[in-house]
């Protein structure tokens, strides 16, 4: 069924006015609610930052008079965007110890000019430094935060031939919403006046998508998702519909109860479910599969939630109030449904999680919340349902119950014990030393020559046949210098040692190039097992069994190892008695 959404009475908090620098009854523009508990909201020609106990933080005069349908933008640090006179200024307030916050003109004509222009709304990338602005009747500008253009584009473009968007009405079609930045896409929604949602990137003007809704409605709000997915609200039709964010296709579509405003629109919290306030004093939350459940603290036929709801610091949970009234007339005429309510009589704020349905604080109004924002700074303005809802979320003592309950818990090592987490920061430390020595491991057989046409089981088997070879050619060696000592032997036994020695040698090399488990060395110069100095022959001298003295001379050949011959050649022996 077909929705006209009315409401006839609103409900508004009026403080007392006792202020210099403000007329009686002033009222504030859609807040903006930061990370750091403050509510910047804006004023006549003032700009206000409130903290979350309705005290001002500090304020600045501006030259021009505020918008009150649109909220300040957050900037990046220090910075704040905001709209006014179809201009756009930038606040930049830093550190308020130090310096004064002060304002310039970021887009439109300076002061003493009038403003041509209308500015129908603005985004901000934080990540990239990019403000977005949609102009009425000229398309969508992407700035740098430097002031610098990157791209435009209008409703209509032409690519491969074809003509993109604006199908129906060329003449009077132009982008009619504010741009909406989805950070975790990297992506920009914007629609047009004859119900036409784009999709483009952040990067360039290029369009992504295009989806026809005129057959339900012209006017909808977008809401981006965190799980791929992008919420289109339809306020006149009171449907809800589930887009694919890489296609633009209709996942899933639901109903839901009239709504107070042509702009309402839901919060997405971080568990994925979609959550709006209905006139039929329901509050209508959807998993990210479509499931409904409908929420309600009062008695439904009489009360009416007309804001949408705020996100907790811990983006699970989710503020709403609803409004008990002492008469409420819902009726039918033709496929529109008319909702009038009158003299509201209190007020009921809650805080829950749609995703359990868990409640974690709930307070009626007026109460111990009126009498707090009574006494403060805030009670110089006129206090509508959405400003004092803003306030509740802001609030850190509440925010501190919700947060701590459902805010995902971190895994810590730390158990109190000392002795324990250095035993095992230093098991982490050795673990860390082998997995090192590993991955050299890996390295050096990689970048063997050799090692490309076998595999690594048949490199390590021939490198310990040849460590076993060695041991035994040492202890053959040992054994035949014990016997030249002790006996007299003839030159078969001098010949056979060499042979045993340069056999060695050879071995030795394989083992410290080809097949070793380090780097390869392709000019290493082989020692003799005879002493040498210098490439110069040097006498080893011992006696036999038989006492006789044995002077054996060692020289270096230009072979790769030493010779023992008989007397005259590389090696020498002379006995005497």
């Amino acid at each position: 069924m077909t929705h006209l959404l009315v409401s006839l009475v609103f409900v508004v908090f009026v403080g007392t006015f006792s202020s210099s620098f403000i007329s009686a009854y002033h009222l504030l523009s859609k807040p903006l609610l930061r990370d750091d508990g403050r509510i910047y909201v804006c004023s006549q020609d003032n700009f206000f930052a409130f903290e979350s106990n309705g005290t001002i933080a500090w304020t600045m005069h501006l030259d021009y008079k505020c918008n009150l349908g649109t909220a300040p933008v957050h900037g990046g640090h220090g910075k704040i965007y905001l709209v006014v006179d179809n201009r756009i200024l930038v606040i930049s307030y830093g550190n308020i110890a130090t310096s004064e916050p002060e304002s310039k003109v970021f887009f439109g004509p300076g002061p003493g000019r009038v403003a041509e222009a209308e500015i129908i709304g603005l985004s901000v990338s934080t990540l990239g430094s990019t403000i977005y602005i949609n102009v009425k009747n000229r398309g969508l500008f992407a700035y740098h935060s430097h002031g610098r253009l990157i791209w435009s584009v209008g409703p209509v473009l032409y690519q491969f031939g074809y003509r993109q968007g604006c199908r129906k009405n060329l003449t009077d079609c132009y982008f009619a919403s504010v741009p909406v930045l989805d950070q975790c896409e990297g992506s920009i929604y914007i629609s047009n006046t004859e119900g036409e949602l784009y999709c483009l990137s952040v990067r360039s003007r290029y369009f992504r998508w295009i989806q026809d809704f005129s057959s339900l409605d012209k006017n909808f709000t977008i809401t981006p998702g965190n799980n791929g997915h992008l919420f289109v609200t339809f306020p006149a039709k009171a449907l809800v519909l589930a887009l694919d964010v890489f296609s633009g296709n209709v996942l899933w579509q639901r109903s839901i109860g009239p709504l107070s405003k042509v702009d309402s629109a839901p919060v997405v919290d971080s568990n994925g479910w979609i959550s709006i306030g209905s006139l039929d004093g329901f509050l209508y939350s959807f998993s990210p599969t479509g499931v409904l459940k409908k929420f309600s603290r009062m008695n439904a036929e009489n009360s009416m939630i007309q804001v949408g709801p705020f996100l907790d610091c811990s983006g699970f949970a989710i503020y709403s109030s609803q409004i008990e009234m002492e008469g409420k007339v819902s009726r039918t005429i033709g496929e529109y449904t008319v909702v009038s309510a009158i003299r509201p009589k209190a007020a009921l704020f809650t805080v829950l999680v749609p995703a359990t349905g868990s409640i974690y604080w709930s307070e009626s109004y007026p109460g111990h919340v009126s009498t707090l924002f009574s006494e403060s700074d805030l009670s110089q303005f006129v206090m509508n349902e959405e400003i004092l809802l803003a306030f509740l979320a802001a609030s850190s003592q509440k925010l501190a119950s919700s947060c701590s309950q459902e805010r995902t818990k971190l895994v810590s090592i730390y158990t109190g014990n000392e002795r324990a987490i250095v035993l095992f920061l230093l098991f982490e430390s050795a673990l860390l030393l082998v997995l090192i020595g590993l991955v050299r491991f890996c390295c050096t057989f990689w970048a063997k020559e050799k090692l490309k046409d076998q595999g690594l089981g048949s490199f390590l088997d021939k490198r310990c046949s040849l460590r076993l070879k060695k041991k035994a050619l040492d202890r053959t060696i040992t054994e035949l210098e014990q016997k030249v000592a002790e006996e007299t032997v003839d030159n078969e036994v001098f010949e056979k040692l060499g042979d045993i020695v340069r056999e060695r040698e050879c071995i030795e090399r394989k083992l410290s190039t080809t097949y070793s488990l380090g780097r390869d060395r392709t000019h290493s110069r082989p020692k003799s097992v005879l002493p040498v100095q210098m490439g110069k022959a040097k006498s080893y001298s011992f006696q036999d069994a038989k006492q006789k003295n044995v002077t054996m001379f060692n020289t270096l050949s230009d072979t790769s190892s030493g010779e023992i011959s008989s007397e005259g050649e590389t090696n020498k022996e002379t006995y005497s008695g």
